[in-house]
């Protein structure tokens, strides 16, 4: 009989040993935040094995003086804000060797592309970088000249573009007062006497025809257009009209007070000739803007003063405030036909509310925002806008200058006073604000600020001080260089309606 204290041992299978319950918990997702340093920030690790960097999107903000660059946008040949970042990057350690020169392999994009001699100040670029080790944007600064600024850049989404990811923008045109003074500098003498330089005087004969292009001699005239000569001025009739019956080449913009002696257009018009109107009619020998009037009253060619009061501020905000909304802006730039989709944009606010004091001269800032802008766009606007302040033109001409079938000859501003000051990114700030930084100038103010009054303001001051920049302007700012100043009723606009040739200023 067996002890029923005996314990029986029964063997069983071997199990398998559980699976190993990790103690830490998976790290949460990592806001990618860097404006100054990448997520590395070493170049060794404790143990001393050598960091391998990556490629990083990131967007970077910066700003620069125009003056002396042909635009933002790289072109061969030419001296380009783009092209000196480029380099910059490469010298940096930004891009490697075999993506110098390539920018499409580093997914390059621009927010804006501002035009000769434009300034900005919240720039945006965009693209695949080696941002490490830290210092990335002291080095980058370093290879710079001092009219370009880095003020920082961060990190961004993958898909992230500058251009087709920023909103709006929003530029600003610094004006001097004085030219919104419908009395001030009408006359030759007042332009020399301003511009502080008898040398001035050569330079305001020669602007008696800037900005004008004449029917079938200048303007992106196509070879197989049917040109007519026209009688631009009354004097050299003869020598024009055998320059407008020549061969014209496509695609070919000559100015006039650009054009050298083999042209048989001289550069200098004669006082005797100066007042002879675009259209033959007769007036006058002495210039044409003393005996113009306005309200009855002639035009002072003293110093006036004008001063920008509310009165004054009210009025060009309404002048300016035709713009606001979605219009067909085909006379407002160069090389777009009015039939085509990109001529149609939207122009969210146009402000000139306030007043800047720069090295003793007034200027008002005049600040739009809008989705895009087409080439020469603001300084067109500013250059109408600025003609019926002056009383140069009714203010029906703007409403009648965004009709799509219309055809209006519209000045340009001179491109010194203009600069871009900040590119939005609203849309893509409210999608990825959970895990990307935003996108804005907040952090940069104040360096933005500085770099704007050292370079840009004292830039556009001085050029004026010196040059007599937008005073020279203003004196070709007549009816005799835009003859469609005139226009004043529905019966001139059906007129232009059915013209041949559609003719741009540059």
């Amino acid at each position: 009989m067996e002890n029923s204290d005996t314990k029986l041992t029964i063997s069983s299978p071997t199990l398998p040993p559980p699976p190993r319950v990790s103690a830490e918990e998976p790290e949460a997702k990592k806001l990618k935040m860097s404006t100054t340093t990448s997520d590395d920030e070493g170049c060794t690790t404790v143990t001393g094995r050598k960091i391998r960097y990556k490629r990083r999107k990131i967007a970077i903000f910066f700003a620069y003086c125009g003056v002396g660059y042909q635009g933002m946008q790289k072109n061969p040949g030419a001296k380009t804000i783009e092209g000196d970042l480029e380099e910059a990057l490469y010298a940096s350690g930004a891009v490697p060797e075999h993506d110098r020169g390539i920018p499409n392999r580093y997914d390059w994009a621009r927010s804006a592309r501002t035009d000769k001699g434009v300034s900005a100040v919240g720039q945006v670029v965009s693209g695949r970088f080696y941002v490490d080790p830290p210092g990335f944007v002291d080095r980058l600064n370093s290879n710079l000249s001092p009219q370009i600024r880095i003020f920082g850049y961060k990190r961004v989404t993958g898909s992230y573009n500058a251009k087709k990811f920023c909103d709006r923008r929003r530029y600003v045109y610094l004006i001097p007062v004085f030219a919104l003074d419908p009395c001030c500098q009408q006359d030759r003498e007042s332009v020399m006497a301003s511009s502080g330089s008898e040398s001035e005087l050569v330079k305001c004969l020669e602007s008696s025809e800037r900005g004008h292009k004449v029917i079938g001699l200048v303007g992106n005239v196509k070879s197989d257009l049917k040109v007519e000569a026209v009688d631009v001025e009354a004097a050299i009739s003869s020598n024009r009209n055998d320059a407008l019956n020549s061969e014209v080449t496509e695609d070919v913009e000559v100015l006039v007070d650009n054009v050298n002696s083999k042209t048989d257009i001289e550069t200098v018009i004669p006082d005797q000739d100066e007042g002879t109107p675009l259209n033959g009619g007769s007036v006058n020998t002495s210039t044409i803007l003393e005996e113009e009037k306005v309200n009855g009253e002639e035009r002072a060619t003293k110093e006036s003063k004008f001063s920008y009061g509310e009165k004054e501020r009210e009025r060009f905000n309404r002048i300016l405030k035709y713009y606001v909304g979605t219009h067909n802006f085909h006379n407002f730039t160069t090389r777009t036909k009015a039939e085509d989709p990109a001529a149609i944009r939207y122009i969210i606010s146009f402000d000139a509310s306030t007043t800047v004091l720069v090295d003793g001269m007034e200027f008002v800032k005049c600040e739009v925002v809008g989705q895009s802008f087409m080439l020469h766009q603001i300084r067109k606007m500013m250059g109408l806008a600025v003609a019926v302040m002056r009383n140069c033109a009714p203010e029906s001409l703007i409403t009648n200058a965004l009709q799509k079938d219309v055809n209006i000859h519209v000045p340009t501003a001179p491109e010194v006073g203009l600069y871009l000051d900040e590119c939005f990114f609203t849309s893509y700030n409210q999608k990825w604000k959970d895990s990307h930084e935003e996108l804005s100038m907040k952090e940069y103010a104040k360096e933005a600020e500085e770099f704007k009054m050292k370079y840009i303001y004292s830039h556009i001051a001085s050029t004026e001080h010196k040059d007599g920049t937008v005073a020279l302007w203003l004196h070709s700012l007549n009816h005799r260089n835009y003859p469609d100043l005139h226009v004043v009723n529905e019966e001139a606009i059906n007129d232009n309606k059915t013209g041949q040739v559609e003719v741009v200023t540059e």
